[in-house]
């Protein structure tokens, strides 16, 4: 059999095919795709996988004679007793004695989920630049205008008048904590080792006290520490169960749970945790689920829009990822973290 020590750890499943275009290698991420092992792939014909058997043959044959990367989108892989997969492939011509091609195969679901990710982080780091400067401009004048009505106040001998300095006083204290809080998320994160049920149930008590819903709790209990900063991960669960509670739902749900050999933002995990947030509220409008997480954009009536902006910030700080799926009577909030 074929060694490749390159490919033992990819998170993309890799087979190498000889000129017969026969499986002479896979790497545990084909195994695991494929739900087989390598000594029942080795051997076999890769082509009667597939259900475009002779679309794949087209591809593969025109990389063996070009030395391109060519991509067949859409192949179905056949699995006995199961579903069929949906799978791109993309075969690369590789010179190595007995050796001819190299195809990659990625789920359909997971290259769409990949790019979301992808597109989420890239928009929100220029999201988060773009606040930053606007805050940092807007927080000067801001100050001086506070200064001024301070002094106006001094000036003023009737009470009348002077509850209007007490209102620019007080609109710009709330301006300038609006400011901080989108400068909030820049501070470098505390780490330290720490139980995500110690964030729940501070995180859960909070929103109990403020709002008096249900809070119900199905967690994992066999989940192991995880680092990070505790104040940061606080904020982002206590965020989204708030803006749970501010839509109107009646009752939330915390879940916790393990997952195995996932892809978290193209990084292979052996172990991860998953998060879950559930509502019974109206859901997320469907005119903003694209930019949900954007600064600014909010579904309800006198709300920043900070708080799930902040949230992904401080998951992504961790390595993680937040996804979300809503419908009028139920939406969840996923996080995902690599555990080490």
């Amino acid at each position: 059999m074929a060694s490749f020590p390159g490919l033992e750890l990819l998170a993309t499943a890799v087979v190498a095919l000889d000129e017969a275009l026969v499986v002479r290698y896979a790497n545990p991420a084909a195994e695991n795709l494929l739900a087989t092992g390598a000594r029942s792939l080795i051997g076999q014909p890769f082509l009667p996988h597939f259900s475009e058997s002779e679309e794949l043959e087209r591809t593969l044959g025109e990389a063996r004679s070009t030395h391109w990367d060519y991509a067949a989108r859409n192949v179905t892989y056949l699995r006995a007793g199961r579903e069929p997969q949906r799978l791109s492939c993309t075969v690369t011509r590789i010179d190595q004695p007995g050796l001819a091609l190299l195809a990659e195969l990625r789920p359909i679901e997971q290259q769409l989920r990949l790019a979301r990710e992808e597109r989420l982080v890239s928009e929100q780091q220029a999201n988060r630049e773009l606040i930053r400067n606007l805050a940092h401009e807007i927080k000067n004048p801001l100050g001086g205008l506070r200064g001024s009505a301070q002094l106006l106040e001094r000036e003023l001998r009737d009470p009348g008048l002077r509850e209007y300095t007490q209102v620019i006083i007080k609109e710009a204290d709330r301006l300038q904590a609006l400011m901080d809080r989108m400068l909030t998320p820049h501070r470098a994160p505390r780490v330290e080792a720490l139980s995500i049920y110690e964030v729940l149930e501070r995180a859960r008590n909070l929103v109990q006290a403020e709002f008096g819903i249900e809070i119900r709790r199905d967690y994992d209990p066999s989940l192991p520490d995880i680092v990070g900063d505790r104040e940061q991960l606080i904020q982002a669960v206590l965020n989204i169960a708030r803006n749970a509670a501010q839509s109107g739902a009646g009752s939330v749900e915390f879940k916790t749970r393990a997952l195995r050999q996932v892809t978290i933002l193209r990084q292979r995990c052996r172990l991860a945790l998953e998060l879950q947030v559930v509502d019974d509220g109206p859901g997320v409008p469907e005119e903003i689920q694209d930019r949900i997480f954007n600064p600014l954009v909010s579904g309800r009536e006198g709300g920043t829009g900070l708080g799930l902006s902040l949230a992904q910030t401080f998951v992504q700080y961790h390595q993680g990822v937040i996804e979300f799926e809503s419908r009028p009577g139920r939406t969840t909030f996923r996080i995902l973290l690599p555990l080490t």
